[in-house]
């Protein structure tokens, strides 16, 4: 079936939607997401929005914060441009109806936060809950629009492109690529549908689930990375992958994050013997240095100790302020048996944020005429080799009003475009699958391997063998691909075995550390060779 449409958003967190408010008095918008729309990592942040609005607090100080935290490698136009529209942007969701966490003592200001590497209290936020707020807010929004139609338990197998279309026809020929949509599986009966769109966005968010441990929704599978790399755009950065030191450790807890503004309301970490250790690994900032430096602290005391967990303690501040600040944590804690108020957290470091991902420019244009990216599957310079805290909510509504700037101005060239004939998908002789063991083996293998091999501290011995298996899954997993008919699990399984490539690819080619790719062989940062971005493009690639 062929369904046409002006805009195609393919993901539902904060950058999707708010996007999709944006663009709907341009045309009909059709918003696709894999599972609920609510199931996305914007639901489980925590934290906050990163904005200066403090009378301590100032545009130059915050670029200062985020360049620092970003190790050298964060584009410091971008960096100014995010960081003057945060007054802006929180604005906006305020006239949306966020309800903001007031500050007790002056309910006229937003209450301001304070995190890791913030040298400031900057952060707005929604108690501890900010993500799920900002979500329900903006989806309850969206649904409302009657411009904007939401397709849940959709799935986007592949992009429609020119070339694709025209037979691997290359670029010189026709002079340019385009995007004219993507082909895409609906959950509710298996089959692949072709949607066709004058404007395609990827905002498909994070790819946490490549990896054993992460904070992340189980949606975070890096598709839209992956989608845009097959189809000829550039992908940079992919090495810096932030693992947050903090999420609960607990045998019946699936990635539940305890927030970084524990540590910024005075919460200590302490080592398996109940020490303070943070002193060691940054004197200045201890408990306070950015998620690089303490996730590396955390993961050389287990390593040294042996045991399986650290603890984060916040029960020396009062009860009744524990319990009205961090409302969720507290009860999330207490029904697994662990009164945050009284006894010590335990927690491990995860999987929690790709700093890189699809190159675009600062209106989130892909190297894909009709094609851009928003949100934290694109690369737009901002985080360099490591994410200031509570900046990635905050870049994700710029770039969807940069996106949606950009738009506006190009529609009446984008609102005229003839689409060529676009063939069906076809499966040609493919068959079910009928041994899900070879989904499951080779996910649980994918994921083990990157823990592994390609984590908080990497080697280029680990990183030579995770390259040899990864390829070895991949042949397999391609074999599978062209003579079985797909799904949804399948889908996904190619996808992190295809980043789980890029990230091996681009962590290799780093010889040094920087931020948060951490190399034993190589311990110091090297800005004569290294003071650049990891650009891959498949077109330059030998894989």
């Amino acid at each position: 079936m062929e369904h046409r449409t002006d805009f195609l958003i393919i993901g539902s967190g904060i950058a999707g939607l708010s996007l999709a408010l944006k663009l709907a008095d341009l045309g009909e918008v059709t918003l696709i997401t894999k599972k609920r729309a609510e199931e996305a990592n914007t639901t489980l942040a925590q934290g906050g929005i990163a904005c200066v609005l403090g009378e301590d607090d100032s545009f130059e100080l915050h670029i200062e914060d985020t360049l620092r935290v970003g190790e050298g490698l964060s584009h410091p136009d971008i960096v100014s441009l995010v960081v003057r529209q945060g007054p802006e942007r929180i604005e906006e969701l305020l006239r949306l109806g966020v309800p903001f966490t007031r500050d007790p003592e002056n309910p006229e200001k937003l209450h301001l936060a304070l995190e890791g590497g913030h040298s400031r209290r900057r952060i707005v936020h929604v108690e501890d809950h900010t993500g799920r707020e900002v979500e329900k807010v903006l989806l309850s929004h969206v649904k409302e629009n009657p411009r904007i139609k939401i397709l849940e338990d959709h799935l986007a197998v592949d992009l429609i492109t020119l070339c694709k279309i025209y037979r691997g026809c290359p670029r010189e020929v026709l002079g340019y690529e385009r995007c004219l949509g993507a082909y895409v599986l609906s959950g509710r009966d298996g089959e692949i549908s072709t949607f066709l769109a004058r404007v395609t966005v990827l905002a498909t968010g994070g790819a946490g689930k490549v990896y054993l441990y992460t904070s992340n929704a189980d949606v975070a599978t890096g598709d839209g990375i992956v989608l845009a790399y097959r189809a000829g755009c550039r992908v940079g950065n992919l090495e810096f992958v932030q693992f947050h030191p903090t999420c609960l450790y607990h045998p019946k807890a699936k990635n539940f994050l305890i927030s970084e503004a524990l540590r910024g309301e005075g919460a200590i970490l302490l080592d398996p013997y109940g020490r303070p250790f943070m002193h060691k690994y940054d004197p200045e900032r201890k408990d306070l240095a950015p998620r690089d430096i303490v996730a590396r602290a955390i993961d050389f005391e287990l390593k040294k100790s042996g045991k399986e967990c650290v603890y984060l303690d916040i029960s020396h501040k009062p009860a009744d302020f524990v319990i009205s600040r961090f409302p969720h944590i507290y009860e999330t804690c207490l029904r697994f048996g662990i009164d945050i108020t009284r006894e010590p957290i335990p927690v491990v470091p995860a999987a929690h944020y790709f700093c890189g991902g699809i190159v675009t420019d600062r209106f989130g244009q892909t190297d894909i005429k009709g094609l851009y990216a928003v949100g934290e599957c694109a690369f737009t310079g901002l985080h360099g080799a490591n994410r200031l805290a509570s900046n990635s909510l905050l870049e994700a509504l710029v770039f969807a009003h940069q996106v949606s700037e950009h738009i506006h101005r190009e529609w009446p060239f984008l609102r005229d475009f003839e689409f060529p004939a676009v063939p069906a998908w076809d499966p040609g002789g493919a068959t079910d699958m009928d041994e899900k063991v070879l989904i499951s083996h080779n996910w649980d293998a994918i994921r083990r391997l990157m823990w592994n091999y390609v984590g908080i501290v990497r080697t280029e011995q680990r990183l030579r063998l995770a390259k040899k298996r990864i390829a070895t899954i991949l042949e397999e997993i391609e074999d599978h691909y062209w003579r079985y008919i797909i799904t949804a699990d399948f889908i996904e399984l190619r996808n992190i075995a295809h980043l789980a490539k890029l990230v091996i690819e681009s962590a290799s080619r780093r010889r040094e550390s920087r931020g948060t790719h951490y190399m034993a062989d190589y311990p110091q940062r090297n800005d004569r060779l290294y003071r650049r971005d990891t650009i891959l493009w498949r077109a330059q690639e030998p894989f």
